[in-house]
């Protein structure tokens, strides 16, 4: 038992004391300056204020919250009807001038393709001819053709060229290049 109460070990557990002691002084302090930090904060927006203020505050906030929500479910209504007719509206288009025979001159012939959002549509191609001129509208679907009515090349070539023209131009603005 002498060894538990020696000076050295009554000296060493005297500074561990003070040390702790010390650090749960200065933590105090820490403490207390951030306590004065955060009531000087509060009391700018408690200043004045009672019970009743602050919950007729919290309860025009809500209502404000729940009138926001609304109208932003209301916008993405639209926003939703929007994207239904941009899918269903023709906004895929290409104008194709061509010459079938090669011995006439001028590309008096062509064919438009007139596409929605999900390539589908119609085709409307003119033959022209020192005879006559020829007018034919073929349906398009999924930008490809119906097996009953085939497509000519400058016809695939119209509606291919609608596609590409039309996903590049939406590249173009949703990336800024």
């Amino acid at each position: 038992m002498e060894g538990l109460f020696s000076s050295s070990y009554a000296m060493w557990l005297t500074l561990v004391a003070l040390g702790l002691g010390l650090f749960g002084f200065l933590s105090a302090i820490v403490l207390f300056f951030r306590f004065q930090k955060l009531k000087k904060g509060l009391s700018g927006i408690l200043e004045g204020k009672s019970g009743a203020d602050l919950e007729d505050i919290i309860l025009k906030q809500k209502e404000g919250l729940d009138t926001a929500d609304e109208e932003i479910r209301k916008l993405y209504g639209i926003a939703e009807q929007l994207y239904r007719l941009g899918q269903e509206s023709i906004h895929k288009t290409e104008l194709l001038r061509f010459n079938p025979f090669k011995e006439t001159g001028g590309n008096q012939s062509f064919a438009i393709a007139l596409l929605n959002g999900k390539n589908t549509g119609f085709v409307i191609s003119s033959i022209h001819t020192r005879e006559g001129t020829r007018v034919y509208a073929k349906p398009v679907e999924n930008g490809a053709e119906v097996k009953e009515y085939p497509l000519s090349e400058e016809e695939k070539r119209a509606i291919g060229l609608a596609i590409r023209k039309q996903s590049a131009a939406f590249t173009k603005k949703t990336t800024g290049n």
